[in-house]
């Protein structure tokens, strides 16, 4: 009875299913559809400096590296948090590390460590500044970046000119195709940005030099970066 039962079972579904094709015919894969792409790049000046401070300390014991390692960290926090002021100049800390250094016998002849303190703002010269002044932290790099308001301000106008772009892309293509023009049927969109070089940095040592002049902000000047909204999809010609 079980098997007699999934066999009508079957032939049911077989039934309906050939009565739908025989109805509708088979499905059509879709035909005159164009897969195409644009974008639009906006460029927009860097406005956000990011600067990070570094301590490193050797000692034959761990414990006496961490406690040095400790020691200028909180002596550079207690001097950047004075100048810290939301947006303009945030205070965080960074990596904090220690390593074992080894002898020729292959054995552990000491520890070296690494502090860091990070700050970032649109006040560079707040940031130059307070850098400078902590003595226990030498400066390991500088980047600049592009901060969120900055970024959804063009971010608009952009995507408009990826708008734009799509639909006369998109005009240009049904025609040169002989098609009088299209309708769109599905479309992705993409924001990225793109700095146009390296981002600007100094090496380690030369701004420890250059930090080393009390009171002397490190000169910085940002560049520009392109805030690029990408759109994708397709469209059915007509």
């Amino acid at each position: 009875m079980k098997n007699a039962f999934k066999f009508v079972a079957v032939c049911a579904l077989l039934t309906g299913f050939s009565t739908v094709y025989a109805q509708n015919g088979p499905v059509a894969s879709p035909q005159n559809v164009l897969q195409l792409s644009a974008s639009g790049t906006v460029e927009v000046q860097q406005d956000l400096l990011v600067l990070t401070l570094s301590a490193t300390r050797e000692a034959s014991e761990a414990a006496a590296v961490q406690t040095q390692l400790q020691q200028a960290l909180d002596a550079a926090l207690a001097e950047a948090r004075r100048a810290a002021q939301p947006q303009q100049m945030d205070v965080r800390t960074g990596a904090f590390g220690m390593y074992p250094r080894y002898g020729k016998d292959g054995k552990i002849s000491g520890w070296q460590g690494r502090a860091e303190l990070v700050l970032q703002g649109r006040d560079f010269l707040r940031i130059t500044g307070t850098a400078a002044k902590i003595p226990s932290m030498s400066i390991a790099q500088i980047a600049f970046d592009l901060s969120r308001e900055a970024r959804a301000k063009v971010e608009g106008e952009a995507q408009a000119k990826a708008i734009e772009a799509f639909k006369a892309r998109a005009a240009e293509l049904a025609r040169g195709f002989g098609f009088a023009g299209y309708t769109l049927r599905e479309v992705a969109v993409n924001n990225n940005e793109m700095a146009p070089g390296p981002r600007p940095r100094m090496m380690a040592m030369e701004a420890k030099a250059a930090s080393m002049v009390a009171d002397a902000p490190v000169p910085v000047e940002a560049g520009k970066a392109q805030v690029v909204v990408n759109i994708s999809g397709s469209v059915q010609l007509r």
